[in-house]
Parts: structure tokens; C-alpha cells; sequence
């Protein structure tokens, strides 16, 4: 047992922040620790370092115990490189090899079977087994495959000081690796890293020989490591079994087992005081009332289980469905000044596809969703009736001096008030927030409110730019859940893993200034990529899904053969013919608008038939064509 917690109550300025906290931290455990901003999480560590005293309760902390803390912004500042920063964990290690080398030395110069040499052999053979046992030889492997593992192969002589302070928050964490502590407490150790780094990162953590506690908004790296959820709600602290996923689960199930248990007990009082009201004046029933009383007086009353808070809620829908094929993507390049992002960029989005794009930062991938909407150009085809809403991670489309009402009433001034203080409510804006300013929100809030403009633009097609920032994990559940049962086709980017997985059915990475197709889901995308990160292969290769191309490769008989050949030749000639009458359609429109045919009421009749001809033609193919397709 490494920590043991029992009933620790800790307070601040008269104010109880952790009431009655249990738990115990035992070897290797693998503990995630969660909660809302402000719930004692920090607090929690912080009387674990020992930098906090508890109030009441006890905490007994393993005497001699070797912890690793890794702060969310924990860099530390050093004018040493990164090679020799690191090597200093290793001093032990380096001067016992330096010992060894010495004693190799006076051995060689000492006359054997002496008292002296026998003393030498003996300290030899002791100080070679602590090397042995402590791998003391391969200390510049193990800091190479951290420094390597984490992103500074190429960082070794790079002075400290000179690092950003995402790298020297990198940099403490590859130290806290090296020292391997018997606990290693991380609070949001995933933040700067890119996702080659997360691969090594998560492997090399599942391998670590400690315990671990791991404060992380990051869910999907929650659910890869930890085997216990402790959730910091309310003051109290409670222990769940198993991975986040788990958590939600057992969560759900036990706050319905306490409301139960809760509604049952009072049910149960109201009959016994209901039988003492009616029977405690009467003589011949005073003695069972009096008794009904001791025992409601005496029971043990079960807490009103603190329900969670109703999640904002997320609806997205269209009135107008477009053409199977959303988006054609086709040789592609994108450029910012003199830097090339992407060469030759070719992809494909059909009605209903929900397409992650992925890729480090820098890579292009924001400039590429704005590129997609902005650009006019004969690379990007868009289908007919698509109606395509941007949301911007930087919300930037809001005004920071309109209140919230008028954010969204401006934009929908059809809508009367109660719509629109609805809309907003349902996305977890109350009636207080309706006069603050933009301005005045915090960065939850105004993402909620970015989100209700986003979503009353009923678009077929969302882009949506990392969406889950500043989001608490409620809103972020909500929103997948509401992106999930959308029926359109979304184009995201996301740092959220857990995010991408629950939505996307398809990949689309940059790399390397090349964009690469993957036609399955999240889980099979990061399968692929670390077979290719351990396998590198020399020639760039797009990385398809197999399993998709396959699919779309066979028919079943000949006679489907046919059946898809005939449909596609209609296809076609549908198509061939919607072009000719759209063409025709532009042309009358340009001669209606001319004098000379104005002047002309019999002609200008007759334009105005065929158009109404063209019209209802054109309505029979697109049927057609939205039936074959």
C-alpha cells in the first residue's frame, strides 16, 4: 500500500472543498482521476505531495515513498541540454560504473591472494551485482528511447532554456519516465503531444512498473490506461472499477440505484407517519403508533443522491437533402505563403459521411476546411443542394458586443422570443445569461452559444474546427451524441480521440504535405498507423482501407453485374441531359432579362412555357437520379 486515505476533510477560507474523502492507492494501480473545474482535484494531489495539510481524517503516505508529479504547464527551467538534464538522473548509476572501472584498475595492480585483493573482489563483486540490478550499463539506452519516444531525437544538444514551454512540460515528463517513481501523478499529461508521440507515450505507460494516477480530460487515453475512475463531485470522492467507457456505465447505474433506494425509503416513511397521524389519538391504537414514531424517529435516513445536471442539448437537421455525392475533391494543392501544406489532395464526401481530419499541428488542416468552403476552383466540386455551415474553434463569426439574445434573435428575426430563449437553454444558457455580453462569457458558454448559431443554420454539410474546446465532458457527450443521429455529412477536425471515435467513419490524414484516404473507423486507422510506425515503409503509400474497397470491388451474380451496368448508363445520360437543360435554363433566363424580348409578349410567352417545361423536367430526373444513386 502506497497511500491510504480514510475520511480526509480539507477545507479553505471557511469553505469545505473535500468532505470525507476514502481511498487507497496500492501498488501498480492504474487510477484515472476526474471531476469539474473547481472540484478538488488539485487540491487532492497537492495533499498527497504533502504540500496541503487535511483538517480531519487521516492519510497515511508510505514512508519513503518516491513520487513524480507532472503539473499541467510543469516545465522547469535549466541551462543544461537536454542530453546531460537527463543524464543527471543517472548519477548513481554513472559514478557506481566509474567505481567499477577504478576497482577493475587497483585489482590488476594487487598481488593476488592477499588481504587486499580479497577485499577489492568482494567489493567488485558487490558493486557489479547493484549495477546488474539496476541495468546501470544501459542508462544512455533508456534515456535515447525516451528522448526519442517523446518527440527530441533531434533535441539532444538543444539548451533547455531555449525550449517553448510545451517542450520543457515534455521535457519534466521524460525526467519523471527515467526516475520511475513508485507513483507518477500526471495532470493532463497528453496536452502538446502529436500522435506519434501518444502511440509511444500510452505504450510505454501500459509497460510502466509503478502506480499511476492521471488527471486527463483526454478519454480516450483514460480509456487505453486506467483500470479504477475516482470522480471528485460534490466534496465527495468515489472509486468506480474500470476504464472511463466503464465509468459512465457504473456511474449511471448507481446513481439510479440510489434514487431508488432514496424514493422507496420515503415511500415507506410517508406510510409509517400517515398510520401515526391517523392512530395516535386513538386509545386502542396509541401504543403501535408510538412504536410507528420511535422507529421513524430512529431510521436511518438515506441522502438524496445529488442527480447530475442536465446536459446542454445539441439538434442538428436539414430541410433539403442533396445529391449523393457531397464533395469532390481533386488535385488539390494548398499553400500558405511559401510553404506547400498539401501537394496533390484527393478525396470524396457522399451523403451521410462523417470524415475525421487528422494530422500534427501545422499541418494544414483548419486552412484546408476554410480552403474547402472559400475557394472557387475547378479542384473542388460541390453537389447539387449542398448547404455547407462552418463552426470556427476561435468563434470568431460571433460579435463580442451583442448580447446573447441578440446573437442568435439577429440572425433569425422571423423567430419570436420564446424560440429563441429556448434554443438557447436547451443548449445550457439559462435566463440570466440572455443580457450578458459575448464578451462577458466564459469559454464554455461561448462555445455553447457559437454551437446554437452553428446548428439553427440547418445545413446539410457541417465543417466543424476542433468543436470540443472549452467544452466540459457533458457538452462533449452531448454533442457527439447529437452529431451521431445527424443524418447529413460532417467534415471535422479534432484532437479529441475519443471525439473522432465515436463520430467519424472515416480518416482523412495530412502528412507530410499529402493527404491520406482511410475508409474505416478510428480504431483501425490508429492499428494502421502504428503497424506502419513500426514497419516504416521507404515509398509513400495513401493508406485504404482494404476492407471498403473490397466491398465496392464484387456483385453477387451476373445479373446484378448488368443490373449496375444499366444503372450507371442511366446515371449518366441523366446526367448528360440535367446539364443540357441547365444550360438551356441560364440561356432563356439571359434572353427574358433582354428588351427586345421583353417588348415581345408573344415570345416572351413562349420563354416563359419552356421554362416551366424545363423546371418540371428537371424535377422528374432529379427524382430519378436521387433513386438510382
Amino acid at each position: 500500500m502506497l497511500i491510504c486515505a480514510d475520511k480526509v476533510q480539507f477545507g479553505f477560507n471557511g469553505e469545505t472543498l473535500l468532505d470525507g474523502v476514502s481511498f487507497t492507492i496500492n501498488e501498480n494501480e492504474r487510477i484515472g482521476l476526474i471531476g469539474g473545474n473547481g472540484e478538488g482535484k488539485t487540491t487532492l494531489i497537492r495533499l498527497l505531495l504533502g504540500e496541503l495539510e487535511h483538517e480531519q481524517g487521516t492519510l497515511f503516505v508510505k514512508n519513503g515513498i518516491r513520487i513524480g508529479y507532472l503539473a499541467q504547464n510543469g516545465g522547469y527551467e535549466s541551462f543544461n541540454t537536454v542530453f546531460d538534464e537527463m543524464r543527471a538522473v543517472f548519477t548513481e548509476d554513472i559514478q557506481a560504473v566509474k567505481q567499477l572501472g577504478e576497482i577493475e584498475n587497483a585489482i590488476a595492480q594487487t598481488t593476488e591472494n592477499t588481504a587486499e585483493y580479497r577485499a577489492l573482489s568482494a567489493k567488485y563483486e558487490t558493486l557489479q551485482k547493484k549495477i546488474a540490478a539496476r541495468d546501470s550499463w544501459n542508462y544512455e539506452v533508456k534515456i535515447r528511447t525516451v528522448l526519442n519516444g517523446m518527440g527530441f531525437d533531434k533535441a539532444y544538444e538543444q539548451n533547455i532554456a531555449t525550449m517553448s514551454g510545451g517542450e520543457k512540460t515534455r521535457l519534466k515528463l521524460c525526467r519523471l519516465l527515467l526516475e520511475e517513481p513508485e507513483l507518477l501523478i500526471l495532470d493532463e499529461p497528453t496536452n502538446h503531444l502529436d500522435m506519434k508521440t501518444l502511440f509511444w507515450l500510452e505504450e510505454y505507460l501500459a509497460a510502466f512498473k509503478g502506480a499511476m494516477l492521471i488527471v486527463s480530460h483526454d478519454r480516450y487515453f483514460l480509456d487505453k490506461l486506467v483500470t479504477q475512475i475516482y470522480e471528485l463531485e460534490n466534496k465527495k470522492l468515489s472509486v468506480f472499477k474500470g476504464n472511463y467507457s466503464k465509468y459512465k456505465t457504473l456511474k449511471a447505474e448507481k446513481v439510479a440505484r440510489l434514487l431508488k433506494e432514496y424514493e422507496k425509503q420515503q415511500e415507506e416513511r410517508a406510510h409509517m407517519q400517515e398510520y401515526v397521524d391517523r392512530n395516535l389519538v386513538r386509545a386502542s391504537t396509541t401504543k403501535m403508533a408510538q412504536s410507528r414514531r420511535k422507529a421513524l424517529e430512529k431510521m436511518e435516513l438515506i441522502e438524496k443522491p445529488s442527480l447530475p445536471l442536465t446536459p446542454p442539448r445539441f439538434l442538428f437537421s436539414y430541410a433539403e437533402k442533396p445529391y449523393e455525392k457531397v464533395l469532390d475533391v481533386q488535385h488539390l494543392q494548398l499553400r500558405v505563403g511559401d510553404k506547400t501544406l498539401l501537394r496533390d489532395c484527393c478525396f470524396t464526401l457522399t451523403r451521410g459521411d462523417k470524415c475525421a481530419v487528422v494530422g500534427d499541428n501545422g499541418t494544414g488542416k483548419s486552412t484546408l476546411l476554410k480552403t474547402l468552403l472559400t475557394e472557387k476552383s475547378d479542384k473542388i466540386k460541390w453537389g447539387r443542394f449542398v448547404k455547407a455551415a462552418y463552426y470556427d474553434q476561435e468563434n470568431a463569426n460571433l460579435s463580442p458586443e451583442n448580447t446573447v439574445l441578440a446573437e442568435l434573435w439577429e440572425r433569425h428575426v422571423l423567430w419570436d422570443q420564446t424560440r429563441v430563449r429556448a434554443t438557447l437553454a436547451r443548449v445550457g444558457l439559462p435566463a440570466e445569461d440572455m443580457d450578458k455580453k459575448v464578451r462577458m462569457l466564459s469559454g464554455g458558454e461561448r462555445a455553447k452559444l457559437a454551437l446554437a448559431v452553428f446548428e439553427s443554420e440547418n445545413a446539410n454539410v457541417l465543417f466543424l474546427d476542433e468543436p470540443t474546446n472549452h467544452l466540459d465532458l457533458a457538452a462533449r457527450e452531448s454533442l457527439e451524441n447529437a452529431l451521431k443521429a445527424f443524418e447529413g455529412t460532417i467534415l471535422f477536425v479534432s484532437h479529441d480521440r475519443y471525439f473522432i471515435r465515436a463520430i467519424a467513419g472515416k480518416i482523412l490524414e495530412i502528412e507530410n504535405g499529402n493527404a491520406n484516404c482511410f475508409l474505416d473507423d478510428y480504431d483501425s486507422y490508429t492499428t494502421a498507423k502504428k503497424d506502419a510506425l513500426n514497419n516504416p515503409q521507404p515509398v509513400h503509400t495513401p493508406i485504404v482501407s482494404t476492407k471498403s474497397a473490397h466491398k465496392d470491388s464484387y456483385y453477387r451474380s451476373k445479373e446484378e453485374r448488368a443490373a449496375d451496368a444499366r444503372r450507371q448508363t442511366r446515371i449518366k445520360n441523366i446526367e448528360k441531359e440535367i446539364t443540357a437543360l441547365e444550360a438551356e435554363e441560364t440561356q432563356i433566363n439571359e434572353e427574358i432579362s433582354s428588351p427586345d424580348v421583353a417588348a415581345n409578349f408573344p415570345l416572351l410567352s413562349e420563354k416563359c412555357k419552356r421554362l416551366e417545361d424545363i423546371k418540371n423536367r428537371l424535377e422528374e430526373l432529379y427524382g430519378e437520379y436521387e433513386t438510382l444513386i
